[in-house]
């Protein structure tokens, strides 16, 4: 059943250059003060999202958001209300931000948070906010195995922090190998890598996290506490069982023609945004896809897109 919604509210995650976002620090007389938040406010009747987005920023901080993207929308429960928040990621806006209604401000390293605590409804987003925006798979198949870790090691140096390995045609063990091995190179960078196969070689390996075909999302009845989980995606229905359990990030595909895949429909960016509408999880694009489309799938809600072929071109 659909939860009944009290308000409806626009949130800025302003994000600067170096990673930091911003946050604020509830002054006293409002709700929660105290706590720290996402910037933001209520959606009147007569307004869009993204102009109750403008309004308020412009009205709290100051400033004129110049490029803001549709990224989560997440509804939460608070002992007097329920709200709607429709999460947008401004990374461009004019002005300097400056608290005009008393509240303090701070930028933030999302991942050692000196502020706190912050509002329940935005806690749960800090981990999917450190997903890069780039997600790879590899393509051992098509490159071999030389040209496969020489583009690896580039992708690594490049800056490449997320890693699917998916070889459907690779024997368990010669799978378990390869993944093992990518684990280790991946390790000194930080960079996190997700076996596409079962959960128990991913946690045999090392690896980071688990991503599930669509058919395994499908029998899927519990998200596996101890591993980050993504699955693919390439309908409302597939897209609805990975919110229900909670999965950490979802691919949504083929967006366009692929080669992997010739026979597939592509859903085109009509119908990947009108599948994305309120929805909870980050999502990637996937799909014949490059690294210049980075800003058009953002635009349509993607937090950022994922690549075989192209994640590996020097």
């Amino acid at each position: 059943m659909t939860p009944h919604v009290d308000v409806e509210a626009a949130v800025a995650v302003i994000l600067r250059e170096d990673g930091q976002v911003l946050l604020g620090h509830r002054p006293p007389g409002k709700p929660w003060a105290g706590w720290w938040e996402f910037p933001g406010g209520k959606i009147e009747a007569d307004e869009t999202p993204i102009a109750a987005l403008r309004r308020e920023l412009l009205e709290e901080l100051g400033i004129a958001a110049v490029e803001a993207t549709p990224w989560l929308t997440r509804t939460f429960a608070y002992p007097e209300r329920t709200v709607k928040l429709r999460f947008f990621i401004v990374r461009k806006w004019a002005g300097e931000p400056h608290g005009r209604e008393g509240q303090q401000l701070s930028w933030q390293d999302l991942s050692a948070l000196t502020v706190g605590p912050l509002l329940p409804a935005n806690e749960p987003l800090i981990h999917a906010l450190q997903l890069p925006a780039v997600y790879a798979i590899t393509d051992l198949a098509a490159m071999g195995e030389k040209k496969f870790f020489m583009g690896l090691d580039h992708a690594l140096e490049q800056g490449l922090r997320l890693i699917q390995v998916r070889e459907k045609q690779l024997a368990a063990t010669a799978l378990e190998a390869l993944a093992a091995r990518v684990v280790r190179i991946c390790q000194p960078y930080g960079a996190r890598v997700l076996l596409n196969g079962e959960i128990s070689m991913a946690r045999a390996v090392g690896a980071a996290g688990v991503h599930l075909p669509a058919s395994r999302l499908m029998s899927l009845r519990q998200k596996p506490e101890d591993l980050i989980c993504a699955a693919s995606c390439h309908d409302a229905e597939e897209l609805a069982q990975a919110a229900l359990l909670g999965l950490d990030f979802v691919l949504l595909s083929p967006v366009m023609p692929t080669l992997s895949h010739p026979d597939a429909t592509p859903l085109g960016w009509t119908a990947f945004v009108t599948l994305l509408n309120d929805y909870p999880l980050p999502v990637y694009a996937l799909g014949g896809l490059l690294r210049a489309d980075m800003d058009t799938a953002r635009a349509h809600g993607a937090h950022g897109i994922a690549m075989q072929r192209a994640s590996w071109m020097t």
